[in-house]
């Protein structure tokens, strides 16, 4: 049992509900390395050195003014992607807290003046320890799978008094994610489309096997394989003779590479050879409210986006039309059709291969 005082059933309505009334008994949470968290009462300032968790705050708090800290790269998420246009106060939170490797700043750190402080678990004493002995609270989360994403979700929306908020965002990730595999289980293997993920292609290309991989989860729910499923580890360096070797149908670009675009693909002398891009079907990974290559507060719309990429004709969710619902319910924001535009980089990639789906009608 995840939480001792706070434990809820799933829903699937993807609708607001009221906030838990705050009471004076202490919250309790055991965290993913098994330790007991406790506070006194929902946290008002909560510094994150783990990337994803920043937007994840944001998302379920409903705003940004319990964020006190952050790790630099999901400062530059912020800053790149839409969240800093709908939050732009979110680019004067501090990002010296923690070098991009969490190890803590301790002493920029303590001056955020944290309730709470959410570090990484399964990394060593090096990146907690430091946050213990400065007698900070510190709240271990581990990544990797849907259920770790929705229990790290959980924890924190009940640190702040809103599990309410996690059991709806929570309940939204179920249903989607039942009703595209309700879709995609009759899909012979040999229709389903073979991707291959690139964690990094700018310096380096890298890609990772399917144990412990995220991105597995989702391209497995779209209805497609991973062509890097049996790679050992994650972010494993390969070659462009072994993509050639893998000749995947599709190339999933990752977005963490600002500078990576669909030319890195099209303009090398092995990877232009590819299937994949033969036949145009190079995709860059959104940028919402955080990457959406990894797990995040709006993995549904990453599930729907490659769906509809890899069966049009089986999967024909109303992408833009669910983006907005989503956004004005994680953000309270109304998307705009340019906003929405810049997400999917559909200047960039309008004409690739059953692209069109997405632009706006």
């Amino acid at each position: 049992m995840l939480f001792r005082r706070n434990e809820f059933a799933i829903t699937v309505a993807l609708v607001f509900t009221q906030p838990l009334a705050a009471t004076a008994d202490p919250i309790t949470i055991i965290d993913h390395e098994k330790r007991t968290v406790t506070l006194p009462k929902p946290v008002e300032r909560i510094a994150s050195i783990p990337i994803p968790m920043a937007s994840t705050i944001i998302a379920m708090d409903g705003g940004t003014s319990k964020l006190v800290g952050m790790n630099p790269t999901a400062k530059s998420a912020i800053v790149e992607g839409v969240l800093g246009k709908i939050f732009p106060e979110a680019k004067d939170i501090p990002s010296d807290i923690t070098a991009p490797n969490f190890i803590p700043n301790v002493e920029e750190l303590a001056a955020t003046n944290p309730e709470l402080v959410i570090q990484w678990a399964d990394r060593g004493p090096d990146l907690v320890d430091p946050i213990v002995n400065a007698g900070l609270t510190a709240l271990l989360i581990s990544y990797g799978s849907e259920e770790k994403t929705k229990q790290y979700q959980a924890m924190v929306a009940t640190a702040m008094g809103k599990p309410e908020r996690a059991q709806m965002i929570n309940g939204w990730r179920d249903q989607v994610a039942a009703e595209m595999a309700a879709k995609s289980k009759d899909i012979p293997a040999e229709k389903k489309p073979r991707i291959l993920y690139l964690g990094r292609a700018l310096e380096s290309l890298t890609a990772s096997g399917d144990k412990g991989n995220y991105a597995a989860f989702y391209v497995n729910l779209a209805g497609a394989v991973s062509v890097s499923a049996n790679l050992e580890g994650q972010g494993t360096t390969i070659s462009p003779e072994q993509i050639a070797e893998w000749n995947p149908d599709v190339i999933l670009l990752n977005s963490f590479e600002a500078k990576l675009g669909l030319e890195r693909i099209y303009d090398d002398p092995i990877l232009s050879l590819t299937k994949a891009a033969q036949d145009k079907r190079v995709y860059k990974m959104p940028l919402g409210g955080y990457r959406w290559d990894p797990p995040n507060q709006e993995s549904p719309l990453t599930w729907m986006w490659l769906a509809n990429l890899m069966h049009p004709d089986i999967f024909q969710y109303d992408l833009r039309g669910e983006m907005k619902k989503a956004y004005k319910t994680l953000y309270d924001y109304d998307l705009t059709d340019e906003d929405i535009d810049g997400i999917l980089w559909v200047g960039m990639q309008g004409d690739a291969t059953d692209y069109a789906q997405f632009k706006a009608k």
